[in-house]
């Protein structure tokens, strides 16, 4: 496994760590397959009770790190399909584990990094952490399964403001909202997680499963709300939009977008 996913065994809990932290915890591919592979070990593991999914740092995930991988994968336009089944992959694999997961999160969640917050059970935050679906402002959409989590979590109309608005929700904000479990402060995150870990490990797995097997199932496909998230980028990541959006943000000022 990449030295960018430290993946370590609290008890019967399965820490899995991005470990990137000069890059705020962005996604390369590497990361995601070692997300991936490490919620897939968890969930062969009997003696795995629980997975906690935090960032190195300060930061829980910024993202896709847009520029490593394009420095690795000059022809990464060419076969974009790959590249959103990989990402893809990775949040199957988080809610196919039967363990329920936890976000420990600090500092940024955004683009991608807020999907994988949301596609965990449950979320442990700071007062400073926060979510953000930023991808509306590089001319994209949510691709992580947002769209699928994020309404069931807020209710629609808050969904649409948070993604359309591109809104960044601060922990305290998160909690009211009912997204995260507890807000805490910055040297109780992890005892307030491993808490909550503790919790589950000493709970039924049995039960835990069905709950979560039938929770899901109570919300509809996933698998559907991810294939429409892919069509639905792939469309947008040839536009002229994104160009500008991509640029922009690589100039570091405000896109302007013309619909093309």
């Amino acid at each position: 496994m990449s030295s960018e996913i430290v993946v370590e065994r609290v008890g019967r809990t399965r820490v899995v760590t991005i470990n990137r932290p000069e890059a705020r915890n962005a996604l390369t591919r590497e990361v995601i397959c070692g997300i991936r592979d490490a919620f897939f070990a968890a969930n062969r593991d009997p003696d795995i009770r629980c997975v906690v999914l935090t960032g190195a740092g300060r930061h829980f995930c910024a993202g896709a790190d847009l520029r490593k991988n394009l420095m690795a994968d000059p022809d990464m336009m060419d076969h974009l399909e790959n590249y959103l089944d990989e990402y893809h992959a990775v949040i199957k694999a988080i809610v196919a584990c039967e363990k329920p997961s936890v976000a420990m999160l600090d500092g940024c969640a955004v683009g991608f990094g807020a999907d994988l917050a949301l596609v965990c059970d449950l979320r442990v935050a700071t007062p400073e952490a926060y979510v953000q679906e930023k991808f509306v402002k590089i001319g994209l959409m949510p691709d992580g399964g947002g769209t699928f989590f994020l309404p069931r979590l807020v209710g629609t109309a808050r969904a649409l403001q948070m993604i359309l608005l591109a809104e960044k929700i601060m922990g305290p904000e998160l909690q009211s909202l009912g997204v995260v479990a507890r807000v805490v402060p910055h040297t109780e995150l992890r005892d307030a997680t491993f808490a909550i870990a503790r919790q589950i490990e000493q709970g039924p797995p049995l039960a835990y499963r069905e709950i979560r097997r039938a929770l899901y199932a109570s919300l509809g496909s996933i698998e559907d709300a991810l294939r429409r998230e892919r069509e639905g980028q792939l469309k947008l990541l040839r536009s002229a939009d994104v160009i500008e959006g991509v640029t922009a943000w690589s100039q570091k000022r405000e896109a302007t977008f013309q619909g093309k």
